[in-house]
């Protein structure tokens, strides 16, 4: 029972904590994490796109395939969450997941004091297949690749985890709501790029 009482910044200082080898796959900060399910991992993978931390190129695309992967597996409803062996095998530098955890322990901290069981007659099961759907229309929005528009819906799935660790339905409600922005200002960014792209020239 004590495990559960522990904050989702607190699970997430594991990754470092449980893993001293200087480099870690996923596999690895998977299976150190998998007994908070869903919620934990979709928190993890989408911490490096909410941060404005610098990250070499294909770092955010890294963490953006899980997010795929798991909010397709939530949608249908599976029990745990499971990767590909090719992608559990992707190595990690522990310093850069060590520097990614330390900016975001901060804000972490500051939303938990705010997470409590809310709306708790919609179960953890319902709210993971809600959440992945979201999730899924979250995860193409950052695929795209424009500049900056990946941190609301990363933000969005983000909170919507950190709401259903805590059972929290109004903190998965603000995710949702934050992560749709996200995909409207993506949406009309690509709009007017086609607009610009498909007006006639007259010089």
């Amino acid at each position: 029972m004590e495990n559960k009482e522990k904050a989702t910044s607190e699970y997430l200082a594991l990754v470092v904590a449980e893993n001293k080898q200087e480099i870690m796959t996923v596999g690895e900060i998977k299976n150190s994490l998998h007994e908070r399910g869903f919620g934990i991992l979709m928190a993890l993978a989408a911490l490096p796109l909410c941060l404005p931390i610098p990250v070499p190129p294909g770092y955010t695309t890294l963490f953006s395939i899980p997010l795929f992967i798991f909010s397709v597996q939530m949608i249908l409803g599976m029990s745990a969450p499971w990767l590909p062996a090719w992608l559990e095998k992707k190595q990690i530098r522990r310093e850069r997941i060590e520097k990614m955890l330390s900016k975001a322990s901060p804000w972490l901290c500051k939303i938990e004091k705010h997470l409590r069981p809310r709306i708790t007659y919609i179960s953890v099961h319902a709210w993971e297949r809600i959440i992945g759907i979201f999730s899924f229309v979250f995860a193409v929005s950052i695929s795209i690749p424009l500049p900056l528009t990946n941190f609301p819906p990363g933000w969005g799935i983000l909170i919507m985890s950190l709401g259903l660790l805590s059972r929290d339905g109004v903190t998965i409600l603000i995710g949702m709501i934050i992560g749709t922005v996200g995909v409207g200002i993506t949406m009309i960014i690509l709009f007017l790029i086609w607009m610009g792209m498909s007006m006639p020239s007259f010089y």
